[in-house]
């Protein structure tokens, strides 16, 4: 990305084995991340040429001498940050504040470097078929974000769980709010396709309105109290103060949108007693489970992917993503 709305695919260098504990790997596909958007729009700075992409799942080619549970020919998925899975704050299920963190990639190519291997990486039991390769994709990032999310919210048995945002992490907060036990879901969209999806996933009621117009009608579906859980996917001022004032007394609010220009008025949260818990995703807590539930059929998260585009034509996957023409954008290798 050279700036805001110029997306390139250009020809770099092999990525290399830079640390022992690396471990290079051939990707199956690749995709654009909502996130991806913010600096396409201007809302990030880009002050030089940027290489893109953080979600990623492929074979392993390489691994460098200190890497001992990750081996060449594995089909991999790893998280957005990499992390030793060692720390006290990995132990404790936080790995994307690792103590020793950093970012993998570039993954918007067909080859991507993933710093500290054996703790990152988790490899599947056999290489899938090629049907599985979206669900796998998806785990990385935007399934283990609105898993996340939806935990965070501690959505759960007969619980009402209210999702703002319906961008690809929205509807995976939708699927693991189901996949939780939630006893009602409501999917806050306005977009017929991602309704349906919505609906597919979990969903049991639509809200169209926004702001002021979808608390009320949040109250107005829960006996003028809000929504016991609420998951907050996009990461603005009005998603965020949406969230809060639909969540009940007591209730929990899971944010996983990027903040931007967020501020929280102090007297509000202090008498609405609403738990807020959020942040980047933890992706790599929840991958082993995720990962077993998509072998075994359970959950199809690539169904977020609609559309799909050779990664030479990745600058249009953003322009349709930018414009809403399109969730979210499988590239192919």
């Amino acid at each position: 990305m050279y700036g805001a709305g110029d997306v390139r695919v250009e020809d770099r260098p092999e990525p290399q084995i830079q640390a022992p504990t690396d471990a290079l790997i051939r990707l199956s596909a690749s995709c654009i991340c909502g996130s991806d958007l913010w600096p396409y729009r201007g809302a990030d700075p880009i002050n030089e040429p940027s290489p893109m992409g953080h979600e990623y799942a492929g074979i392993v080619e390489e691994v460098g001498s200190a890497v001992s549970t990750i081996k060449p020919g594995q089909f991999v998925v790893g998280s957005f940050v990499a992390s030793d899975n060692t720390c006290e704050i990995c132990r404790a299920g936080y790995q994307t504040s690792c103590v020793h963190g950093e970012s993998p990639g570039p993954a918007q190519a067909q080859s991507m470097r993933v710093p500290l291997a054996d703790g990152t990486l988790v490899a599947s039991a056999d290489v899938p078929d090629d049907r599985l390769i979206p669900h796998f994709l998806a785990a990385s990032d935007v399934l283990g974000t609105g898993w996340f999310a939806a935990v965070a919210a501690e959505a759960g048995p007969g619980k009402t769980v209210a999702v703002v945002g319906d961008g690809a992490v929205g509807l995976l907060g939708i699927l693991a709010a189901k996949q939780l036990g939630a006893e009602r879901i409501i999917a806050m969209s306005r977009h017929l396709p991602r309704q349906q999806i919505a609906r597919e996933f979990g969903a049991t009621d639509i809200v169209e309105e926004r702001g002021e117009g979808g608390v009320d009608r949040i109250k107005d579906l829960t006996d003028g109290l809000g929504a016991h859980s609420v998951v907050e996917a996009v990461g603005t001022q009005e998603s965020m103060m949406q969230a809060v004032r639909s969540t009940r007394p007591g209730g929990h609010v899971g944010y996983v949108g990027v903040s931007h220009d967020v501020t929280l008025p102090g007297a509000e949260m202090f008498f609405s007693h609403v738990h807020l818990h959020g942040g980047p995703a933890p992706v790599r807590r929840f991958l082993p489970d995720l990962m077993d539930r998509i072998t075994r059929g359970e959950i199809q998260p690539g169904r977020v992917f609609d559309q799909q585009l050779p990664l030479e034509d990745a600058a249009d996957g953003y322009r349709a993503m930018d414009q809403r023409r399109a969730i979210k954008t499988l590239l192919t290798i």
